[in-house]
Formats: structure tokens, sequence, C-alpha cells
């Protein structure tokens, strides 16, 4: 099963509501969320910390950034896989 990462950190707000637009996405696309706490690698701090939440399926120069709503987060998804 692939998995959809979300690039979160401790605390973030905005990252629980991005969770309320991707559930959808994890049954219609057949993966599994798995997040990434940015806190814990200085690359992913560097690049996203003020970015968060990210959305993505490993490449790091292709993600979808917040805000984004569900369909959006769809039409992404299905231009990928």
């Amino acid at each position: 099963m692939r998995e959809l990462l979300l690039y979160t950190t401790l605390g973030c707000g905005l990252c629980e509501k991005a969770k309320v637009e991707i559930w959808p996405a994890l049954e219609k696309f057949d993966l599994r969320l798995r997040e990434v706490d940015i806190a814990e690698e200085e690359a992913l701090m560097e690049r996203f910390s003020i970015r968060i939440p990210v959305v993505g399926l490993g490449d790091l120069d292709d993600v979808c950034g917040w805000p984004f709503e569900r369909e959006q987060l769809q039409d992404w998804l299905a231009a990928r896989l």
C-alpha cells in the first residue's frame, strides 16, 4: 500500500484541519497516511517550516501545500497515481 506523507510537527493546528480533508483521499486512492515530523530532520525544517501542513508521495519537490480542500487534494493525487 502506498503512503501519503503528511509533513507536520508537534502542535500544528492547521495539520489537524488538513487531516479532515485528507481522510477521504486515503480510502479513494487506497493510501496509508504517514506523518513525518519535520522537527526531526534539519533539511525538512528548512524546506517546510513555514509551509506545513504539506502532503506528498515522497518527492520533496512535488508536494501539495496547505491550504487545500478535499477536491484539490484528490485532483493532485489523481494526476500522480
